[in-house]
């Protein structure tokens, strides 16, 4: 089974420390970790404009399809075992799903001061690993 690639910014330090606990989650290694910034998130966000693509995180299944920001946590936690819960409520309420991805996503930056520097260094390691 291809693994669906989750894209997240890379120098973000909330973000990387996020995407270790997503891939910790990820027992049975449905998901692949790819930074915005490396050359294949080119290739799987073709044509996407740059400020939207760092706007937000992606999720890109096999055959390409992309889901972006709160409506890409549905289709990732339904990959996740006992996601699915969770996955229903996303959709239940998209509304506040999405303003709490909007909310999150415009403060990473200082969401990422407060992420300690041996946690950054243990989720770098992490997505290391899972690639």
């Amino acid at each position: 089974m291809e693994r669906l690639a989750v894209l997240y910014d890379g120098d973000c330090g909330f973000c990387r420390a996020s995407m270790a606990l997503i891939l910790a989650w990820d027992r049975r290694r449905r998901l692949r970790p790819v930074a915005l910034q490396d050359a294949e998130a080119d290739r799987l966000l073709q044509g996407m404009p740059d400020e939207e693509r760092m706007a937000s995180w992606h999720l890109v299944g096999a055959d390409g399809r992309v889901a972006s920001a709160g409506a890409a946590l549905a289709p990732m936690l339904r990959e996740l075992r006992g996601g699915g819960p969770l996955a229903w409520l996303t959709v239940r309420f998209q509304g506040p799903t999405a303003r709490a991805y909007r909310w999150t996503a415009d403060n990473r930056s200082w969401l990422g001061q407060m992420v300690p520097g041996g946690v950054k260094r243990r989720a770098d390691r992490v997505i290391l690993s899972r690639r």
